[in-house]
């Protein structure tokens, strides 16, 4: 089932928020672009009842979720009065789901690879680069990132997130977004001093910059493909304290959205929940020998997402 580019009834979002009861997780309905509402209490208001589960659940199950989803957010439309939001939801937000494999493009915006010294090759002459980051790192809106003791150069990197829904192997870059059912924002967090090693005759160790607890902030929720303009064509800002970073366009990626999906799928079956952190561009602390400190607040960006906050200690 194609989820790209298609007439959605509105904007709308899947997000997880903790409930009074205990601080458990529940799944909520994200209504124009900001109004949280918890999902079982509003399908109950409005006499639905297909949708269960965790958003993790809903994921695995996406042409179903998808066409409950309009279904239900068309009714909401309609009956505006028997909605009630969440108090103080968009504050009680966690990570919309938990990735439990998340795979990072680097040097994938020609200024950014510039500000970091990276010499790349002509695209012709290329292939994407991928690490991977830990589903433990992931954490949600306004959750604080815990910076480690044994690094000096922490840093920040925005990027748009895609979440598979239709996994598959060799999938051909012309049907790629297809197998896309949702975009959200990521925060790269990264030790830039522990990305490079002299101990051993390999220079670089991405797991120990890039994966420490805390390292993956996610969120503010997953907007579905069918709610977006084209991904590719997208605005993306982060800010330190109110000052603006990084200021870019997706459309400035080297390899777009549907390469990378195309060339992982080379490699591996991708799966149903897989999340893919597209690259950062240029303006991240290293290129200007600027690092976090205790007390930082990062705010990152996404046209027709949202806003990503997390506290720095």
């Amino acid at each position: 089932m194609s989820t790209r580019n298609e007439a959605d009834v509105d904007w709308f979002a899947l997000a997880s928020y903790r409930s009074g009861e205990g601080g458990a997780v529940r799944p909520a309905l994200v209504l124009d672009h900001g109004r949280v509402h918890d999902l079982a209490e509003t399908q109950s208001a409005l006499g639905y009842g297909a949708l269960d589960g965790s958003v993790d659940d809903l994921l695995a199950d996406w042409p179903r979720t998808l066409e409950a989803l309009r279904s239900l957010v068309a009714a909401a439309q309609a009956r505006p009065d028997a909605l009630t939001e969440i108090p103080g939801g968009a504050d009680r937000l966690a990570a919309p789901y938990r990735p439990a494999r998340i795979f990072a493009a680097t040097s994938n915006y020609v200024d950014h690879a510039d500000e970091m010294g990276t010499v790349l090759a002509a695209k012709a002459n290329s292939r994407p680069y991928v690490f991977m980051k830990a589903d433990s790192s992931v954490i949600g809106p306004g959750e604080t990132v815990e910076m480690p003791e044994t690094s000096e150069q922490v840093d920040w990197e925005v990027e748009l997130a895609a979440v598979i829904g239709t996994g598959g192997r060799h999938i051909p870059v012309d049907e790629a977004l297809d197998h896309v059912v949702a975009y959200t924002i990521i925060n790269d967090v990264s030790a830039r001093d522990l990305n490079m090693r002299d101990d051993f005759p390999f220079k670089f160790d991405w797991f120990r910059g890039k994966c420490f607890d805390t390292f993956a902030p996610l969120g503010p929720w997953l907007v579905p493909a069918g709610c977006m303009p084209d991904p590719q064509s997208l605005a993306l800002r982060l800010a330190v304290n109110g000052e603006v970073m990084q200021d870019a366009k997706a459309s400035e990626m080297i390899f777009t959205i549907a390469e990378q999906i195309a060339y992982l799928s080379e490699i591996l079956t991708l799966r149903p929940g897989d999340l893919i952190a597209t690259g950062t561009p240029d303006g991240v602390g290293m290129g200007r020998g600027v690092y976090l400190k205790s007390g930082d607040v990062m705010r990152a960006e996404i046209e027709a997402i949202g806003v990503l906050e997390n506290p720095v200690r």
